[in-house]
């Protein structure tokens, strides 16, 4: 069963950075983190970050072990509950690299836009911009709170 960690911002946010080859050196800077963990210790972790309150906007990263089974229905709930409704954010933002293919797979699941930018990972790799709106999340498969709607609707 998966266990899910707040309030180790820092620890967090330095072992996501190990996965990500440009903030491994830098890290994230100022954010908050939120871990994945199993009965073996830290799976994966969830950072957020370039919080704009006046815009209503954040940035997600993640990381994990490999071949580690983190990414559940429940971590896909709690992921988008501290931004949009502990933070208020009107829209959500991931980045990732254009050939990620498994990455945007799971975006496009959960209802994200994508956006191919040229040369956003380096010279010579585009990358993707995915954004995903509160309504877009209140949308969602995977929101548990429209999921009561709908059954209440029922």
């Amino acid at each position: 069963m998966l266990e899910y960690i707040f309030g180790h911002d820092e620890v967090i946010a330095n072992f996501v950075a190990q996965f990500i080859p440009e903030c491994r050196e830098r890290g994230f800077g100022k954010c908050r983190a939120i871990g994945i963990a199993d009965e073996t210790g830290l799976l994966a972790g969830l950072v957020y970050k370039n919080y704009q309150p006046e815009l209503g906007t954040i940035e997600i990263s993640a990381g994990a072990l490999p071949e580690t089974n983190w990414y559940s229905r429940r971590t896909i709930q709690i992921m988008h509950e501290y931004p949009f409704q502990q933070c208020g954010c009107q829209m959500v933002i991931i980045t990732t690299m254009a050939d990620n293919m498994i990455v945007q797979r799971i975006l496009a699941a959960i209802g994200y836009k994508f956006y191919r930018i040229e040369r956003l990972g380096g010279r010579d790799k585009d990358g993707i911009v995915a954004t995903l709106t509160d309504d877009q999340w209140e949308a969602s498969k995977y929101n548990v709170n429209h999921k009561r709607e709908q059954k209440d609707a029922a």
